[in-house]
């Protein structure tokens, strides 16, 4: 039989940033407000992408799903985060911190997928152009799409297992803003090397797999490009895929930065900065590279505001009337 998980504590205190007692009215304003220019941007690339039929390509559906992580992921950690900076800490139960925990690794894993299906569907775009409305059907967008999906909440629910198995002692403080993976293992008393190698090993499959496929998708990409003699033609392709390879580059950048260089304890600073790009910048920023200066999306922006306008003015002459 398995021992039963020893558990002495029931609640997490989160650190937050200490010493910044000067600037938080002030970084607390300007979190909200990203957080706010965040749930608004992506909620627009959700609703614009569901009923513009201009916006039903594979590429605009990947994003409409990326837009939905980005919301999910942004609405687990700022509000936690807004939560220690007013407080100079924060106290958050056990299994919320599991939760938001498990959360997070599921919404990182689901991005780190479609952000290799999008590199997919743009050397498919690029490198085999006549075959790509058979290749990339909505059949297989969808089934895509839901695999990413499904592999998030494995990781989820595999998360959760793992952690359930650890036994916590008396510490119960970690200096970050929210239940991070490594902050929150260094508090269990139990021997943790069996339960890194697990998280490495299912980590392989989508983070690094998928990482890898990038990478080859976008040599291959690279490589069509520089045979294009025209200029303009050479030009255009490389813009549709400048914003993808920026959003990757910041995601894996700061990913690799955190959890695959070895943690040191006077770096948890530059960890937790680093945490603030991928949880509270890039959700905010993703929108805006990948979608709102799109001609596509400015279009269908501008037909949706066209519309209600004249529907406001409708009711008003009716009601007029």
């Amino acid at each position: 039989m398995h021992e039963k998980n020893q558990t002495w504590v029931s609640e997490i205190v989160l650190l937050g940033f200490q010493n910044l007692h000067n600037f938080k009215v002030p970084l607390f304003s300007l979190f909200l407000l990203i957080y706010i220019l965040t749930v608004w941007e992506n909620i627009l690339i959700i609703v614009l992408v569901a009923f513009s039929r201009n916006l039903h390509s594979p590429m605009y559906l990947f994003i409409q799903q990326l837009s939905v992580s980005d919301l999910m992921q942004s609405t687990n950690i700022v509000p936690t985060l807004l939560l220690t900076i007013m407080n100079e800490g924060a106290a958050v139960r056990l299994v919320a911190c599991i939760t938001q925990l498990c959360c997070f690794g599921g919404l990182e894993t689901l991005q780190c997928l479609l952000l290799s299906v999008m590199s997919y569907d743009r050397y498919v775009a690029i490198c085999i152009p006549l075959r790509y409305t058979s290749i990339m059907s909505h059949r297989v967008c969808v089934s895509l799409i839901f695999i990413s999906w499904l592999l998030g909440l494995i990781i989820t629910f595999n998360t959760g297992n793992a952690v359930h198995s650890l036994q916590f002692g008396n510490q119960n403080s970690i200096d970050h803003f929210f239940c991070d993976f490594f902050p929150f293992v260094e508090l269990s008393c139990s021997n943790t090397f069996f339960f890194h190698i697990e998280v490495i090993l299912g980590s392989v499959p989508v983070v690094f797999f998928p990482f890898i496929l990038i990478s080859v998708s976008y040599m291959c990409i690279a490589h069509a490009i520089l045979k294009i003699v025209s200029h303009t033609g050479r030009q255009k392709a490389f813009s549709t895929c400048s914003s993808h390879l920026a959003v990757v580059s910041m995601f894996y950048g700061t990913l690799i930065a955190i959890y695959v260089v070895p943690p040191r304890k006077e770096s948890q600073t530059t960890s937790k900065v680093l945490s603030l790009l991928y949880t509270v910048v890039i959700p905010l920023v993703n929108p805006v590279i990948y979608s709102l200066r799109s001609k596509d999306i400015k279009d269908a922006l501008k037909k949706l505001l066209v519309g209600y306008c004249s529907q406001l003015d409708t009711y008003g002459v009716v009601k007029q009337i």
